[in-house]
């Protein structure tokens, strides 16, 4: 799992540290055999083959007893493999480098992460880059300690340069060697304060990557290092959150300009994951940027509108937003959701009666919420005819009932992204949306908390 810093736990030391990322990659050939750990926690591996903004399925194993041997199709490509072990598939994966000339043995623990036990390539590659992260972390305690033997700083900084050039040539030839180049750092020729060192660092970011290269495009490791100098690119002082968005906007604007003449499929790619990222750590107008300067317009030029409805669902659902409209006729009477009132919370539950789990659960809440106080139960019915729907739904009386006829194709399973029933939205008294439960228990433990 890839880690970025956050405003909150900025310093110095970090600001120094941006532009470093930890070695993720291994290199297989057409076997790749090893073991997971712990055993009974693991039972398959998929692998698929990345190309730029993409990924293809290549080979799937079982895992028995912590054990696994993946064989790739004899006409598998040379590049980067990703393996899955575990679902969502975009959080539980490491990176494998396929050579086509290598067998590999690696060892995956749930702690320690991956490391192999044969492989030339792996060999060079992790070692560059463990000496690398080792003598960049001397620079920085040498900068953080702001300690002052300059000859100390010279052989630092000539040990590094020595090291970049040692690993460039050993790794010739070798696929390796696309990513040792463009993890070239930004070593200073004289000495400097740190304030210069970093605005040097981060003038210099680009300069050794060749963002063209399909083998770097095709892999995690360039667009862990665009979202390092994207997030992480910042001013070495204490920043809230709206000073640092701020900057982050500035990065996304030198980094499109670095793109000029990247391909817009692979733009789009990058755009996306760094939308992901702002996402995840709750920078929304760092997001909205994304979105509507960026992701948009490519979205359109590249075919990728399907992403954008995704990106518009998570913007209408995000919590805080207002619960998008839901209009049904009561009585010969038209009915709104926003028109409901009287009430601090509503929840509103998509199901089915076609739904087995759904004729378990809702039965059980609707008992359990009987009789609360200043709550309301709107359950919407995703359904493809009326009769079985109507006897179920007469039996939860308390609730109010909406038939949305279509299911998944029904506006409301449309506008509410809904991908399985039941689900759940917990709302204030103005509808905004507070929660998203997964299940029935943590609507009551929101409620109870309440």
């Amino acid at each position: 799992m890839r880690r970025y810093w956050s405003h909150t736990a900025f310093t110095n030391k970090l600001a120094i540290l941006f532009f470093l990322v930890a070695p993720y990659f291994l290199v297989g050939q057409h076997t790749i055999s090893g073991t997971f750990s712990p055993a009974q926690d693991y039972k398959w591996l998929i692998a698929h083959y990345l190309e730029p903004g993409k990924q293809t399925f290549a080979a799937h194993t079982a895992i028995e007893n912590g054990e696994f041997i993946l064989k790739l199709p004899e006409d598998s490509p040379t590049g980067v493999y990703r393996m899955v072990y575990a679902l969502p598939r975009e959080e539980y994966y490491f990176d494998v480098i396929v050579n086509g000339k290598e067998e590999v043995q690696l060892h995956f623990d749930e702690n320690e992460g991956v490391r192999f036990s044969t492989s030339g390539e792996n060999d060079i590659f992790n070692s560059y880059f463990g000496a690398m992260y080792e003598l960049e972390n001397q620079l920085v305690q040498y900068y953080v300690q702001d300690k002052k033997d300059k000859e100390d700083l010279q052989r630092l900084l000539k040990k590094m340069g020595s090291v970049q050039t040692d690993y460039e040539k050993r790794s010739e030839g070798l696929l390796t060697n696309h990513f040792i180049q463009a993890n070239k750092p930004y070593i200073p020729s004289v000495n400097e304060s740190v304030l210069d060192y970093i605005g040097h660092k981060k003038a210099n970011y680009f300069k050794a990557l060749d963002l063209k290269n399909p083998i770097l495009q095709a892999s995690g490791f360039l667009t862990d290092k665009l979202a390092n100098y994207v997030f992480t690119a910042l001013p070495p002082r204490t920043m809230d959150a709206m000073e640092t968005q701020k900057v982050i906007q500035e990065n996304l604007v030198v980094l499109n300009t670095q793109m000029r003449e990247v391909s817009a499929e692979y733009k789009f790619h990058t755009y996306y994951t760094l939308w992901k990222k702002a996402v995840s750590l709750g920078y929304d107008t760092v997001a909205d940027t994304l979105y509507e300067t960026y992701l948009n317009p490519l979205a359109q030029q590249t075919n990728n509108t399907g992403v954008i409805e995704e990106i518009q669902a998570f913007n209408r659902l995000e919590l805080g937003a207002v619960a998008p409209e839901i209009s049904w006729n009561k009585d010969n009477t038209s009915q709104m959701l926003s028109g409901l009132s009287g009430a601090d919370h509503y929840v509103l539950v998509f199901w089915s009666s076609s739904c087995s789990h759904c004729l378990q659960e809702l039965p059980q809440l609707h008992k359990e919420l009987k009789g609360k106080q200043n709550l309301k139960v709107l359950a919407i019915g995703l359904e493809d005819e009326e009769n079985v729907w109507k006897s179920e739904s007469s039996q939860m009386d308390t609730f109010e009932h909406v038939l949305a006829l279509g299911k998944w194709e029904n506006e409301y399973a449309k506008l509410y992204n809904i991908q399985s029933t039941p689900t759940y939205f917990i709302l204030d008294s103005e509808k905004r949306i507070l929660a998203k439960p997964e299940d029935s228990q943590e609507v009551l433990e929101f409620l109870e908390g309440t």
